[in-house]
């Protein structure tokens, strides 16, 4: 099959992280997959493909990132229309164009397309729906990479969708490491893994290392759009030299080794690669108690009420100082992990793409 991948740029987060390790399995079951970026500017996540040998065509390339609704994409991707089976996209502005634009082209393509979150900030403007409910009626399926995903999409159409469940998947066996004894131990690392921006709390997580001692450390693994904010906060807390922020980073399994303890504090979820990538490492996990962190982590990791800083600290503070209870709860979310291999979601996405 002919299949095109199409998603806004290859900036971090979990849906490019996705495009990452995802593609080159499609195409190793005999698939020609290629990627089309709305903004091709070098980032490690594209780096990483043209190496493994993925094609990657781009509508523009700016530096900024930030042009993804520019109008002349709709005409730009009028040449992609008819050279493939199925055209694949993630994000709201390619879930959007690409529809239209298959409609100005004629194109009998086939459109897929991923919710990779449990709702959508688009979704709270009324004026929006009539065009979403277009938009999705275009697509002949819509993967919701959970189950409260899809019953969220489904209860927002008011009608049932075509959807159907894939859960989002990691290379288990590129972060799984022994379950680290930590008797005796006299400093702790705490890392999160996640972008800057809106979505993400790493303000609560700030916030509850005010309520810990001195020696536990905070490493913040990512960039974007609330780094200065975030500095910022930091500095008001007086927790400059406790924090490290680490920038994006291609040796996530290491840095989360060298951890203690990984945290994932954040306003909503889809199902967060980050965080099954945190329950593999043989650390803990600890993670806000929203829609898409609730279903993963539940009787496996850690989960504190959304936005309390207090009570994050207290659950820090108790894994670092029990050893017993952090070998139980490092060894539940590492089980936990293995359920969400890549293989097993790369499968259930070329069985979907056999049936069109």
């Amino acid at each position: 099959m002919r299949i095109l991948h199409v998603i806004t740029t290859l900036n971090t987060g979990g849906a490019e992280r996705l495009m990452v390790d995802l593609l080159p399995l499609l195409i190793g079951k005999g698939n020609q997959v290629e990627l089309l970026l709305f903004n091709g500017f070098m980032t490690p996540f594209k780096l990483e493909l043209e190496k493994r040998g993925v094609i990657i065509h781009e509508l523009c390339v700016n530096d900024k990132g930030s042009d993804v609704y520019n109008p002349m994409h709709l005409f730009r991707l009028l040449r992609y229309m008819k050279d493939y089976d199925i055209i694949h996209t993630h994000n709201t502005a390619c879930q959007l164009y690409v529809p239209i634009a298959k409609l100005l082209a004629r194109s009998r393509v086939k459109l897929v397309t991923t919710e990779h979150n449990t709702t959508s900030r688009r979704r709270d403007f009324w004026w929006f729906r009539p065009i979403e409910k277009w938009m999705y009626r275009q697509y002949a399926n819509i993967v919701c990479i959970g189950d409260v995903s899809r019953e969220n999409l489904q209860k927002y159409l008011n009608k049932e969708s075509r959807a159907c469940v894939i859960y989002n998947g990691i290379d288990t066996q590129r972060f799984i490491q022994p379950i680290k004894n930590i008797s005796h131990q006299e400093n702790f690392i705490i890392t999160m893994v996640a972008g800057f921006r809106p979505q993400k709390d790493q303000d609560t997580l700030l916030r509850s290392f005010t309520h810990l001692p001195s020696n536990y450390q905070l490493r913040l693994v990512g960039a974007g759009e609330r780094e200065y904010e975030l500095r910022s906060l930091c500095q008001q807390l007086n927790l400059t030299d406790r924090v490290d922020f680490m920038g994006i980073r291609m040796d996530v399994p290491e840095i989360l080794e060298q951890s203690d303890v990984v945290v994932l504090s954040s306003h909503w979820e889809g199902l967060s690669l980050s965080s099954i990538e945190g329950m593999a490492s043989g650390r803990p996990f600890v993670a806000s108690d929203v829609d898409g962190l609730h279903e993963i982590v539940l009787n496996a990791g850690v989960l504190f009420p959304h936005g309390d800083d207090l009570a994050l600290a207290q659950s820090i503070q108790k894994l670092c100082e029990n050893p017993d209870y952090y070998r139980k709860v490092a060894e539940a979310c590492q089980n936990r992990a293995k359920e969400y291999d890549i293989s097993v979601m790369a499968d259930a996405y070329h069985r979907l793409y056999q049936t069109l």
